[in-house]
């Protein structure tokens, strides 16, 4: 088996399966055969950005502790689902990705976290890590499986779970097993879930955040609203440059008349972001740039980070942005997701003309206020007229999909 580092070095592993309950409005829904870069579509408040933010809180509780990502969504009486009972679940299943032809990757990972309140504190009533066998075949195997703080771990590549099983308590029935256990060596499997989640980035970019004059100072990586512009790409031109001639030569398909961006320390020790705007001489500061140059930019830097994460979320791209970009955008989305797996949510058919019917999800509330979720990949429908040669946003637009449409009942399918 691959261990942690094994799986960094051959790629990211990818999700395939995500089921959540009793999360707000997301009261049961399971997402199956994710692929690379999923779309989510549908009425506003059908549930779409609730998705994206158990997404967050399943990172923020690695990140920060689960009573800070539990505190900040305002505890058991917002965040559970209205008239649902029993606790918060998220549940991930997802496959590593393999370095070596021969070695047996194929195992099916599922990483199970049930979250509950007592007394206004919030504790992990179950946290499961288990696997299939090779290829799916056999029975689950327990990796790890913990009930508030007491449970047990298996060290080392797990093939024989019973002689390297291990009763390990924690310190508190709010510490999350993986994030403590997967801190340990002797825990390859717990240590590559542990990585895997607290790599994820969920991004909400703003053309206002980019527009900031930060301290100065090479960043890596771009930080949820974009605020650290333009120390990544101070960072990009100090380490990466070919990287950033690239972003900049994609930049200037989108916006012709933009030469180059350039991050210049101030005496005050901030930095500033400047434009170069053909055909002026002198570059523009970028708090004077449009909003729409300065969410193209950040998005590029974010498509195309030469450490990109595992998994990559980004909240209706099309804002800001004019809409014959966002079929190109749409593009510069699924080559991206060749190394980083992909979430966004639209409401720009324009962005849905470059996808498939495969990478789309839609949403809607049921009677009862819950969100539901289906696939155009299995409408016969969409599939002939796509054949066809029609576009999936034209055929959105139309009216052609059975769900989503915010004009009938709420998005629900009509039949």
């Amino acid at each position: 088996m691959t261990d942690a580092t094994d799986t960094a070095t051959g790629g990211p592993p990818r999700l395939e399966r995500l089921k959540i309950e009793n999360f707000r409005a997301l009261k049961s829904i399971e997402l199956k055969k994710i692929a690379p870069l999923t779309v989510l579509l549908g009425p506003n408040g059908s549930g779409k950005s609730t998705v994206f933010d158990a997404f967050a809180f399943l990172s923020e509780c690695f990140e920060s502790g689960l009573r800070k990502a539990w505190d900040r969504r305002g505890r058991a009486r917002e965040l559970k689902s209205r008239g649902g009972t029993g606790p918060v679940a998220i549940e991930i299943g997802y496959r590593e990705t393999p370095i070596r032809e021969k070695l047996a990757t194929s195992r099916l990972i599922t990483y199970r976290i049930e979250v509950d309140e007592d007394g206004g504190s919030p504790f992990v009533a179950r946290e499961r890590l288990r696997w299939t066998g090779s290829r799916g075949a056999g029975r689950p195997t327990n990796i790890l499986n913990y009930k508030r703080g007491q449970g047990h771990v298996v060290s080392g590549d797990g093939q024989d779970p019973q002689a390297s099983r291990h009763e390990v308590p924690l310190s508190a029935p709010d510490t999350l097993a993986v994030n403590a256990l997967g801190q340990l060596k002797q825990h390859p499997r717990v240590v590559a879930l542990r990585n895997f989640i607290a790599g994820w980035r969920v991004s909400y970019l703003s053309a206002g955040d980019a527009r900031g004059q930060p301290e100065a100072g090479p960043q890596e990586h771009l930080d949820k609203t974009g605020g650290n512009l333009a120390n990544v790409v101070q960072y990009l031109a100090e380490r990466h440059p070919q990287t950033l001639e690239d972003i900049f030569t994609r930049l200037r398909q989108r916006i012709p008349k933009i030469e180059s961006v350039t991050a210049e320390p101030m005496p005050d020790g901030r930095l500033l972001l400047q434009i170069e705007d053909a055909p002026f001489g002198e570059p523009i500061l970028a708090r004077f740039a449009s909003d729409g140059t300065l969410k193209m930019l950040a998005y590029l830097v974010m498509l195309h980070d030469p450490d990109p994460p595992p998994f990559l979320g980004a909240e209706e791209p099309e804002n800001f942005l004019h809409p014959r970009l966002l079929h190109g955008l749409a593009e510069e989305c699924l080559e991206a997701a060749e190394a980083t797996q992909i979430f966004t949510t639209t409401h720009s058919p324009f962005f849905l003309n470059a996808l498939r019917p495969e990478n789309v999800r839609v949403l809607w509330r049921d009677r009862n206020g819950y969100t539901q979720c289906m696939t155009p990949s299995g409408d016969k429908k969409v599939r002939a007229f796509m054949e066809a040669g029609a576009a999936l946003g034209d055929l959105w637009m139309e009216g052609h999909f059975s769900a989503g449409d915010p004009l009938t009942a709420d998005g629900a399918p009509q039949h």
